[in-house]
């Protein structure tokens, strides 16, 4: 089984989406799919500096780059044209058995489901959370123009649409497709354990080694809500705690958090990180007390789930759509995305530590049992399958 992912770029800078698709084909590969990606050489601003029109290994991944349009607009940049990559598919699109499309409102995308139907190949779409409510109210005008006149089409001609969780389901069933659908979560490779991690991050923070620790470990942009976590936090003077900020964003968006640590008084107690990644990464997770998120909306956030694995009891806003699984299962806080909800919420973490404690043990259990890639690539190699077999469309609505 041959098995094609789309996707407009794959770099950091743009994402969890990027690594999730990444991080898919590897499983997928190890499950026997011969899976691999195409995609732009994009990387924000400027562009990633890899061999051109060729299959080469990217992150243990089998992965071909073509050269991205980019001129001075920053909206044609962000479009990801690519003429070398139309001509490449046109050419091959036809020897592969099934397409998978990540992301949608993009040149690569659209133009690889459009493709896809011209020439009878099955293709399934991820959107990623980009038909959400919220990210449709980014840029709204414009985006129900694409999704009348373009993209509306693409979706409704695909075989299947991967939701990858029940809320993003149910806010795309309001824009009226007529594809089916499915759910299933994006998955995890969960990490080592690092022995004796909260010592050690206590020493890389030159904190006391009591001192509870609050990480927010996300990409900086204002849909994370940062500024009602900071104000939050700003009310806990009460509290000793160490609040780390791990992520980047572009300047202007990083000075706004800076001013606001200071105008809210806690910028001697919290911690700039910057981007971080691997052992570092796990350092942060596995050696803190409390992970926050308090989103105005998050698809999945894969974040989320590191967390949990590394037994960290976790703080979401009801945007982020893993939030009814921590409430179900009950591993953290479910507040409302306000200011005096978050505190209440931190406030009660860190006057019964020891409950948290017991949330944490029981969420590593829980991605073990379902949320490792092992087991999503699983499935998702049957629905490749069963969309390869059917002569028609699925139907099916799960």
């Amino acid at each position: 089984m041959r098995v094609l992912h789309v996707i407009p770029s794959i770099p950091k800078v743009r994402g969890g989406p990027s690594q999730a698709v990444l991080d898919m084909v590897k499983a997928l590969r190890a499950n026997n799919a011969d899976a691999e990606i195409i995609t732009t050489n994009d990387n924000g601003d400027g562009l990633l500096d890899v061999p051109l029109q060729q299959r080469m290994e990217y992150q243990q991944v089998p992965v071909r780059f073509f050269s991205r349009l980019s001129p001075n607009l920053k909206a044609v940049k962000e479009y990801a044209f690519s003429w070398q990559l139309t001509s490449w598919l046109w050419d091959n699109i036809s020897h592969y058995d099934i397409l998978h499309i990540h992301a949608i409102f993009s040149y690569a995308s659209t133009m690889a489901m459009a493709m896809a139907r011209l020439k009878n190949v099955p293709y399934i779409v991820t959107p990623h959370g980009l038909l959400c409510e919220w990210s449709l109210q980014q840029s709204t005008r414009k985006k129900q123009i694409y999704l009348r006149m373009i993209e509306n089409a693409n979706l409704n001609h695909s075989q299947l649409i991967h939701f990858t969780t029940q809320q993003e389901q149910q806010e795309v069933s309001q824009l009226g497709l007529t594809a089916p659908s499915f759910i299933l979560p994006l998955g995890l490779f969960v990490p080592n354990q690092i022995p004796d991690a909260r010592h050690r991050l206590r020493q890389y923070l030159n904190v006391p080694a009591d001192e509870p620790v609050i990480l927010f470990l996300s990409r900086l942009h204002p849909k994370k809500g940062l500024d009602y976590l900071i104000p939050a936090l700003g009310q806990l003077t009460h509290h000793r705690f160490t609040f780390v900020i791990a992520g980047s964003g572009s300047q202007e968006y990083e000075a706004e958090i800076q001013s606001l640590l200071v105008s809210t008084g806690i910028c001697d107690r919290t911690h700039f990180a910057g981007f971080v990644e691997g052992e570092t990464k796990n350092l942060f997770i596995q050696g803190s007390d409390l992970f926050a998120l308090t989103s105005h909306s998050e698809n999945f956030a894969v974040v989320v789930l590191e967390a949990l694995a590394g037994s960290l009891p976790v703080l979401v806003t009801p945007g982020v759509a893993l939030a009814s699984i921590v409430k179900q299962y009950q591993l953290g806080y479910v507040p409302e995305l306000d200011v005096s909800a978050i505190t209440n919420a931190i406030d009660h973490y860190l006057t019964y530590p020891q409950a948290a404690k017991h949330m944490g043990d029981r969420a590593r259990q829980l991605i073990f049992k379902q949320y490792t890639w092992e087991q999503i690539a699983t499935r998702m190699n049957e629905f490749y399958t069963r969309i390869i077999n059917s002569k028609s469309r699925l139907n099916y609505d799960g």
